[in-house]
């Protein structure tokens, strides 16, 4: 697998050794499962992935020199959301009756916390569902969603607390 196994560790190669079919093979999925912990409609999460991607085909080369490609289109997906968030709070209003449980298979065991983490502020679960849907550190956190790293940290616990306090509740 060499490189794609690289990419997969999250370890990059040098800049500019990988192509964009590899950095979506080896990046894609996980990133779609990310976003759904952010957005939690598995649709919507897939479109902003799709986005993202789009997006770094249209810059080109441009995009084959940035030193962390899946970092680059996280931060785009998450931007992409928040750019769509903006545009779309009278639907976000009816949003939770539409959208399915089990719309995106294999996820049937985390239900319960995504379910919980629905009812999060957005704040909250984004850096929630970057820390650990993702495994990212909070300084990647933090340069992902411009913001400083106490910010991060503090969102993480009144994250945890929020979310203890859903789960609790539903027991």
């Amino acid at each position: 697998m060499g490189q794609k196994e690289t990419l997969t560790l999250g370890h990059e190669p040098p800049v500019g050794s990988w192509t964009l079919q590899e950095v979506f093979d080896a990046s894609y999925r996980r990133l779609v499962v990310q976003m759904y912990g952010v957005v939690g409609n598995a649709g919507e999460a897939e479109d902003l992935v799709q986005d993202a991607f789009v997006r770094a085909s249209a810059s080109g080369r441009r995009f084959l020199t940035v030193d962390n490609p899946e970092a680059w289109l996280r931060r785009t997906a998450v931007n992409l959301y928040r750019s769509r968030w903006r545009k779309l709070r009278n639907f976000s209003k009816i949003r939770h009756h539409l959208e399915t449980t089990n719309d995106l298979p294999g996820l049937d065991e985390h239900m319960e916390v995504i379910d919980a983490m629905r009812r999060l502020s957005e704040a909250h679960r984004e850096v929630l569902a970057m820390h650990y849907f993702a495994d990212l550190p909070v300084a990647e956190i933090a340069a992902t969603l411009g913001v400083p790293e106490g910010t991060v940290k503090s969102r993480l616990m009144r994250g945890r607390t929020a979310l203890a306090a859903q789960l609790g509740s539903e027991e």
